[in-house]
């Protein structure tokens, strides 16, 4: 009885929320804004928006608002943070009401069962970011490759990243790429703008990418040299990670084959011969 009395002290917060506080209008980010996904981000899904309004001043007062922003835009997730924060709400009221109907009386279980529900959004939203970031590292190799021809041909820095970004295959470097191209549009130093991407994705990868460009800019080196660095370190960065990979294999398939594979080999083995051990009564002392 006590869950469904929170329920309804939530709904009523709600309700009460709404009535006073008309819908914000939500801000579009510039990288929300990349590859014209401005309706997008409305057509998320209409409960989640029915609680944004009463999330998104908590979450600025916590001073948890630009945190969650930033991991949905890097993850490609247009969502506001009240909506995120939302479906964390709806899970913990969803696990609240099987509680009450099947009338669980473990408050361990139950407290246990909340905590997950609620930290359950947060760790798939780390997976898809850990899974972009995966992606960029992959095709960064062959993007400053693309980048080095163009700059070789004469391009310049600028000129190359526009030419690479309207006639290549989207992926998520490129649209990373977009995301800079257009805050440099808007005024911002492409210095600043590759450090804030640097900073924003926060893997070595991109981050020798950026470092290698400032420096060459900052010393008067040519940029084709500097892209071939970069993308000489970046394949050797990938060959590092694959023999990383391919050493954890063996640890990682211990697990599958104890628990899994060798009590199978061994029914099928010993199986038979314990069933005829027993069956013949040699246990059994005349």
């Amino acid at each position: 009885m006590i869950y469904l009395v929170y329920l309804v002290i939530l709904v009523a917060i709600f309700l009460f929320y709404k009535v006073l506080n008309p819908e914000e209008k939500e801000r579009i980010s510039i990288y929300q804004k990349l590859k014209g996904e401005r309706g997008e981000k409305h057509r998320a899904n209409f409960v989640l928006r029915l609680f944004s309004p009463l999330n998104n001043p908590l979450l600025k007062k916590a001073g948890l608002y630009e945190k969650i922003e930033q991991k949905l835009s890097l993850a490609k997730i247009f969502w506001a943070p009240g909506e995120f924060f939302a479906l964390k709400e709806l899970l913990v009221i969803f696990i609240l009401l099987i509680v009450y109907l099947f009338n669980f009386n473990k408050p361990l279980i139950v407290t246990g069962a909340i905590a997950f529900s609620f930290i359950l959004p947060d760790l798939w939203l780390i997976q898809k970011i850990k899974q972009r970031k995966e992606s960029i590292a992959r095709v960064l190799p062959e993007t400053v490759d693309l980048l080095s021809l163009c700059v070789g041909a004469g391009l310049d820095f600028m000129a190359a990243v526009r030419w690479v970004i309207e006639k290549t295959t989207p992926n998520p470097m490129i649209e990373e790429l977009k995301y800079v191209l257009e805050e440099i549009n808007i005024g911002k130093s492409r210095v600043q703008a590759l450090r804030d991407m640097s900073k924003r994705l926060d893997t070595p990868d991109v981050t020798s990418f950026v470092r290698t460009l400032i420096q060459a800019d900052r010393m008067g080196t040519p940029v084709e040299e500097a892209f071939v660095i970069i993308s000489d370190d970046s394949r050797m960065r990938r060959k590092q990670r694959g023999r990383r990979q391919a050493l954890k294999a063996p640890i990682k398939m211990l697990i599958p084959v104890i628990f899994c594979i060798m009590p199978v080999v061994m029914i099928i083995v010993a199986g038979p011969i314990l069933i005829k051990f027993f069956s013949q009564n040699l246990f059994i002392f005349k």
